[in-house]
């Protein structure tokens, strides 16, 4: 029997691939071929995902990085990131300055104006009437506008930095994906130097100050932050809008009760599939997962969503529940490398939900769940589109 090849395609958007339900239920640890057929080793069982991910013996990094296997094709995340001696180190600087600008007291600080955007999408929306993709009035531009106010990156540039974030993410094409980056990174710079020159009360502007940060490092961390502090929140906002409508009894529970909200928020995060096939790392040193042996420079890659559907861990996993006890998914990671963003990204899909249902308590699918696209070649996936009636 062949080893199985990443990725594996589900059925729609909301059904996993059953292979991968298939290799679950064999156990937690399975030898894959990457994308582009590179030997890994994908773990998709709860308790080692979460242990995994907090775990030294893991890193970003390789020591030979030209040898190392690749999930794709993609310069941001296709292969192996940073330098492998100084990895920790970097990672833990990197992580002291960013994590002040997203504390729990600046998002709180923060959600009147999330709140604000929220309802003005909205009242396009009504304004549009029905039918309306609500991928494109709320799901993307919500994030988009809420990171350029924090970051101080000018709305008017979002068709710019959205073409390159999504070339930046392209895990086919190397040459766009590493194009993409680089514009990206010189824009990076532009407001670098905008912003040294005519500070304001933003993230980046406050990033110019960090001791001994030079404008490469405050670009490059500026506009890590304009990548990921939007694209995983679209693909969120969308998928949860969109597990809500195929489940109208979970859209009726959370109109008439909204204090189910908080619980609804974490199912939201926990129940769509990532589909990236995991998140990638290499081992630093040989170890043993789950009894089996993975040696030094191997590629690991951990599978959150699976993780996140382990009946081990959650009771009938692939039922999307807004009443779910169960907490402690694995969408924001764990541990050292937890996310970053978690806060922002909660504050943004309570924004939306909070005023979504109630607003639009009629609110339907316009198209059957089979007819809806998916993105691909992407490192983050998503819908193309969500269309809805009322």
């Amino acid at each position: 029997m062949g080893v199985n090849k990443l990725p594996f395609e589900p059925p729609d958007a909301l059904r996993p691939a059953p292979l991968l339900r298939t290799l679950q239920a064999e156990g937690p640890v399975h030898r894959v071929l990457t994308a582009v057929g590179h030997d890994a080793w994908l773990v998709t069982g709860y308790e080692q995902v979460r242990a995994l991910l907090d775990d030294d013996r893991l890193g970003r990094s390789h020591p030979d990085p030209p040898s190392a296997a690749r999930t794709g094709d993609s310069a941001l995340f296709g292969g192996p990131v940073g330098d492998f001696d100084t990895e920790r180190v970097d990672h833990a600087r990197m992580r002291a300055m960013l994590q002040p600008h997203f504390s729990p007291r600046r998002m709180r600080a923060l959600r009147p104006r999330v709140e604000e955007l929220a309802a003005g999408l909205l009242d396009e929306l009504d304004r549009h009437g029905p039918p309306a993709d609500l991928h494109r009035m709320l799901a993307l531009p919500l994030p988009i506008l809420v990171i350029c106010e924090l970051l101080g990156v000018p709305y008017g540039d979002r068709d710019r930095f959205r073409a390159w974030t999504e070339a930046a993410a392209d895990t086919r094409d190397h040459a766009r994906s590493l194009a993409g980056l680089t514009e990206l990174y010189l824009y990076g710079k532009e407001l670098v130097a905008r912003k040294r020159r005519e500070p304001a009360d933003d993230v980046i502007s406050r990033l110019c100050d960090w001791p001994d940060a030079d404008d490469d490092e405050v670009a490059r961390s500026s506009m890590n932050l304009l990548f990921a502090g939007h694209e995983t929140t679209v693909v969120r906002i969308g998928l949860g809008a969109l597990h809500l409508l195929a489940h109208p009894g979970q859209w009726r529970a959370l109109r008439d009760d909204p204090a189910l909200l908080p619980g609804a928020i974490e199912e939201i995060m926990r129940a769509p599939q990532a589909g990236s096939g995991g998140i990638p790392r290499y081992a630093r040193t040989d170890l043993e997962i789950a009894g089996v042996r993975v040696r030094a420079g191997e590629l690991v890659l951990l599978d959150v969503g699976a993780g996140n559907h382990d009946p081990a861990a959650f009771s009938d996993p692939d039922r999307f529940d807004v009443t779910r006890h169960e907490n402690g998914h694995l969408s924001f990671g764990h541990g050292a490398r937890y996310c970053i963003g978690a806060p922002l990204a909660r504050v943004e899909l309570q924004a939306v939900f909070s005023q979504l249902v109630p607003r639009f308590p009629e609110m339907r699918l316009a198209v059957a769940v089979e007819e809806l696209r998916l993105r691909t070649g992407a490192l983050t996936g998503g819908l193309l589109e969500l269309p809805v009636t009322w």
